[in-house]
Formats: structure tokens, sequence, C-alpha cells
């Protein structure tokens, strides 16, 4: 299960971030983590409860964001949606698709809270 290293990775990251601001505590973080990313977000969320045992993240809210996966056709420019990395376009047939959207893995927020919050 790669979920548990990177839920380790995500909260080795917001709690150096939250640190270095001089956050005390963080009660949220907001991923966005596409439906290609090749990351099961439940699973995602079951390892960060884990991963965050004993630091200042323990007890964080962790909202993901889930975009699907969008490609684009090489020969024609359609955009369509898609669900796995080889996919043919619906309107010319071509194999030539460019993923566009549905890859991201990103933390997009992360709720700190300060000293005497």
């Amino acid at each position: 299960m790669h979920e548990m290293s990177i839920a380790m990775s995500i909260v080795d990251a917001v709690v150096a971030n939250a640190e270095k601001e001089g956050g005390v505590r963080i009660s949220g973080v907001e991923l966005l983590v596409g439906k290609l990313a090749g990351i099961e977000a439940e699973s995602l969320k079951f390892c960060f409860s884990a991963a965050t045992k004993g630091t200042i993240a323990e007890g964080a809210a962790l909202v993901i964001g889930e975009p699907e996966g969008t490609g684009e056709c090489g020969e024609c420019g359609m955009r369509f949606p898609v669900t796995f990395y080889y996919a043919e376009c619906p309107k010319c047939r071509s194999l030539r698709i460019t993923i566009v959207s549905g890859e991201e893995f990103l933390i997009q927020t992360i709720t700190i809270e300060e000293e005497g919050e």
C-alpha cells in the first residue's frame, strides 16, 4: 500500500510548513488527487489519520478533491472524459491522446492554528 508512504510525505510537508509559519496545530488539509493519479483516496484518508499520530497534525480533517480525467485528441483537438491512460477519440478514433487533467496531486491548503488560537 503506497498510500502510507504518500501520507507520511504529506504529513512531513504540512508539519514542516506549519512549524516554519509558527503554527502549533494543523486542523485541516485539502488535497487535489486526480482520478488518474494512481492513488486510492479512501486508503490515503485512512493512512493520513495514522501518519498524523503524535504530530501537530493529529486529528486534522483531510478533504480530497478528485478531478476526473480528461484527454485531448492530437488529431482533431476534441476534449473528452477518460478513465484510463490509453483512450480512443470518440470523434475521429485517433489514439494520439494527451491527458490534460486527472493526474493532479497537490496540497491545496493547510489550516494552521497559531499560539493563542
